[in-house]
């Protein structure tokens, strides 16, 4: 607390707010980077700056750590949002920074929200300032650092991931709620509403300290209404829960349910378990690298259109996110369900496989090398009519193999067509 701020600022702040770490020590859930054990770790647990770019998911506490960083430190905290920042704020800082190093030796840590938000020459008015260490830089980032930033900031500084939170790193954040309110978690919620308020908060500990805000409020009105159970916490979340757990069968058993129903040409049904997989927190990218997959297992060529879809799909999945990506997602999963479907190319592939597990590589015919000199006279298809010439095309010790068969559904039936006219009279 500073001079200027009182007892009461404090009280009216969210409770995410209220419980940020005091010390790089007391950072929940991300002890593979910042355990006492580990070198960056024991660097930053000893106060020592450095210019970090952390990655990672939303509520993973990046902000938290770099509040705690520059307390650890000792330093002063300046924080930016690249939303709303431009050249003018970051050349503020910077010129902040060096006051302060200069008249009072003190250093300054910049956290940049959003960093991936700047682009090159908002990102390159940072580097003198972080070259001579009158800034050090946090930048908080939920995008890849190496697409998104400069090469010249990332070499300046160490990239450090952050991870999901686990269900003991919430079980840890809940302790220090009980310490705080001075409340008992049995008194406030039964072990089921819990472990549906640690699988709604998916990973994100903002998420699940502003839902656990509501529940603790609700306690102080009417505590005789408490330990709330799975159906209160339904009622204040305004919305049936989905039981679902990515990490149990639930996971698996949904993706099976929700392939098979795209195999089976059941649109509705597929749709079905898209939305309940959603609501549940599964990952929309998971279903839609899924659904790549699938365009060739299941629809090849039948559909040719099919994969570039899926792949399309994938691509808006990760630019957008939810909610407008089940939207494109929806589009996906109609169309490859309506699509007549075929797996022999993937039947085609498995047989490849499979021969060649049993026959190992055998020498290859000299006409189809690339040192090709004239042993073995190599035919241009492009030289006759259909662009096709009988031919062998493969080693000498092997017979022929037929592993690709086209099915009668969809285009494939007009490539078994066009196969069969090919090798007619040739």
């Amino acid at each position: 607390m500073d001079l200027f701020e009182s007892a009461a600022d404090i009280n009216i702040r969210p409770l995410a707010e209220k419980l940020r770490p005091k010390h790089i020590a007391d950072v929940i859930g991300q002890d593979h980077i910042l355990g006492s054990t580990k070198p960056i770790g024991q660097l930053l647990r000893a106060g020592r700056l450095l210019n970090l770019i952390v990655t990672g998911p939303p509520g993973t506490g990046k902000t938290s750590f770099a509040r705690a960083l520059a307390q650890t430190a000792k330093a002063t905290f300046m924080a930016i949002n690249a939303v709303d920042a431009g050249v003018k704020d970051l050349k503020a800082a910077g010129e902040e920074g060096k006051s302060r190093l200069l008249q009072r030796g003190e250093k300054t840590l910049l956290f940049v929200d959003e960093i991936h938000r700047f682009n090159k020459s908002q990102q390159d008015v940072l580097l003198p300032f972080i070259e001579r260490g009158e800034l050090y830089l946090v930048g908080a980032t939920t995008e890849h650092p190496s697409y998104e930033l400069n090469r010249a900031l990332i070499s300046r500084c160490q990239v450090i991931q952050f991870k999901r939170l686990e269900k003991e790193s919430f079980y840890q954040l809940f302790a220090r709620v009980e310490t705080f309110e001075k409340l008992k978690k049995e008194n406030l919620i039964d072990e089921n509403a819990f472990e549906t308020l640690i699988q709604l908060a998916d990973g994100d500990g903002r998420r699940f300290l502003n839902l656990l805000e509501s529940i603790v409020e609700l306690y102080k009105i009417n505590p005789s209404n408490f330990p709330m159970n799975v159906d209160t916490l339904e009622e204040l979340m305004s919305h049936k829960i989905i039981a679902y757990d990515k990490a149990s069968d639930q996971h698996y058993d949904s993706i099976s349910a929700f392939i098979k129903s795209v195999r089976g040409s059941d649109a509705d049904a597929a749709l079905y378990y898209m939305a309940r997989m959603l609501a549940g927190g599964e990952d929309p990218v998971y279903i839609a690298r899924r659904l790549v997959i699938l365009a060739s297992e299941d629809i090849g060529n039948a559909e040719p259109r099919g994969l570039p879809l899926a792949i399309a799909g994938l691509q808006a999945v990760e630019a957008i996110g939810l909610p407008e990506a089940a939207i494109n997602l929806a589009q996906v999963v109609t169309f490859l369900a309506s699509a007549p479907k075929s797996n022999r190319s993937y039947m085609a592939w498995n047989k490849a496989k499979q021969f060649i597990e049993t026959t190992g590589s055998a020498d290859l015919p000299e006409a189809l090398k690339s040192s090709n000199k004239g042993s073995g006279e190599y035919v241009y298809p492009h030289d006759y009519e259909k662009a096709y010439v009988t031919q062998n095309y493969w080693p000498s010790a092997i017979k022929p193999q037929k592993f690709y068969e086209p099915s009668s559904r969809g285009q494939e039936k007009l490539i078994g067509e066009y196969l069969k006219w090919l090798k007619s009279n040739s």
